[in-house]
């Protein structure tokens, strides 16, 4: 970017200013709970932690109604969906005699905030998100595990941001959320009645391959918060778009002599090509590579189906190689290494094995080691391709963006989040947190291109 397209858009930030105009708590209207039932986390549930994760929205002028009234249809269909959601309306608590968060579903009830800012949807700084987001259009308060923010731009178009904290599950588990919201606000049949139970069993006496041991570690929040920043200064969050044709032509390389790949693989066969090239090779020969799994079809927890489970089910594949091998390799001979890293982790063994690994070291935090940053640059991607973009019609029209955003500050991993784009073309959107050197790179790709406002065709 030239130094006069810097300035224009420092001057527009410049100009940027937020104001928070109301704040309501949403109760749920018919709660089916007992008052103060309570929820233990499951052993996945600690292991995925406590951060706010949000999912965020941006929509053109609804065609009909004002701000207020849509805010107001908001509220109702909100409270309606706590029905079935109740422990998104309840509080997250330590419990003094285990030392583990628990929900107390005494339906405290969810945040939603009212926001207005001084520019039009177009104007908006769509990459640099640390800029554009934090504390702005999405603002977070942690006493509210489930909070929306609702803003509306000069334009009469609206951003909504629903922040959770982690907690309350995974990103399955808030798609479902989302979903089933859009299906009460268009007066639709549920199409998941969530399960609740976080019924996740252990061995007895729990049992695990010693290969976890390599993986995962049991940590303090002290060890989380002095996290070492000296060879992962990973703090810059972006948004980019990728077209349709820019995947498919990935996939075709990456699927040579019959076997075939999938698109996220071949995306990060690629991305993983493109990192090497911004790691010292004085400090590291090696490169690792992560990648979020979804347990949920692979496990059969007591012979039930775990597709409305709500909670975490989530582990993470990590694959490694010599960088140089990397470097002289090809994007389909980098996928193999993909697909099979992910391969190992897709199973259900190894989350039973995770289960009872967590069992045996609680209570405490648990972490990946490559999160606490003890592996080097380490960037994670996980696949948003089933999470709702398009779908997310809350009574007054489809997106024409949605993304994957976190507000907290220090990270041990770069990390990458694949959405399908508003446009619904085949397109993506990827949020991403980055190291400035992989930033750079991904700067002079072709593939990647920086989200702005004529990606949303506004």
């Amino acid at each position: 970017m030239s130094n006069i397209l810097k300035e224009v858009a420092y001057k527009e930030y410049e100009k940027f200013e937020v104001k928070f105009t109301r704040k309501s708590v949403v109760k749920s209207s018919n709660p089916l709970t007992k008052p103060f039932s309570v929820i233990n986390l499951s052993n996945l549930d600690l292991l995925s932690g406590r951060f706010p994760v949000t999912y965020l929205y941006f929509y053109k002028k609804p065609k009909q109604g004002n701000f207020k009234s849509f805010v107001d249809s908001l509220k109702t269909s909100l409270a309606q969906i706590l029905n079935h959601y109740y422990p998104f309306a309840g509080q997250i608590v330590q419990n003094p005699k285990t030392n583990e968060p628990q929900i107390i579903c005494d339906n405290n009830g969810s945040l939603l905030i009212e926001a207005q800012v001084n520019i039009p949807l177009k104007s908006l700084d769509f990459y640099n998100l640390n800029e554009t987001l934090e504390e702005k259009i999405v603002k977070v308060q942690p006493n509210f595990p489930l909070q929306i923010q609702v803003t509306q731009y000069t334009c009469g178009g609206i951003s909504i941001s629903f922040t959770f904290d982690h907690a309350l599950g995974d990103a399955t588990s808030f798609g479902k959320f989302i979903s089933s919201w859009c299906e009460i606000s268009q007066n639709k049949p549920l199409s998941c009645i969530p399960n609740h139970t976080r019924n996740l069993c252990t061995n007895s006496p729990p049992k695990y391959k010693p290969y976890l041991d390599k993986i995962f570690i049991k940590c303090t929040m002290e060890e989380i918060q002095n996290m070492s920043m000296e060879n992962n200064n990973i703090s810059l969050k972006r948004l980019y778009h990728i077209d349709a044709s820019s995947i498919n032509t990935l996939q075709r390389l990456a699927s040579i002599n019959g076997t075939k790949r999938t698109k996220i693989e071949s995306f990060s066969a690629y991305v993983w090509k493109i990192m090497i090239g911004t790691i010292d090779q004085s400090k590291y020969k090696k490169c690792k590579m992560g990648w979020l799994v979804d347990g949920r079809e692979r496990m059969n927890q007591n012979k039930n189906s775990m597709s409305n489970y709500i909670g975490n089910v989530l582990s993470l594949a990590f694959g490694e190689a010599m960088i140089q091998e990397l470097k002289e390799a090809s994007l389909s001979k980098i996928c193999d290494i993909v697909h099979d890293s992910i391969s190992k982790v897709n199973n259900e063994e190894h989350f039973l094995d995770l289960i009872d690994w967590i069992e045996i070291h609680r209570p405490g935090l648990m972490l990946a080691k490559a999160v606490l940053g003890k592996d080097g640059p380490v960037l994670v991607v996980s696949s948003g391709q089933r999470f709702p973009v398009c779908e997310v019609d809350l009574g007054f029209g489809c997106p024409l963006l949605g993304t994957v955003y976190t507000s907290i500050k220090r990270v041990g991993v770069g990390y990458m989040n694949q959405r399908q784009s508003g446009k619904g073309d085949g397109s993506w959107t990827v949020s991403a947190i980055l190291w400035p050197e992989l930033e750079a790179a991904l700067m002079n790709d072709s593939i990647f291109q920086p989200m702005n406002a004529s990606h949303l065709q506004l």
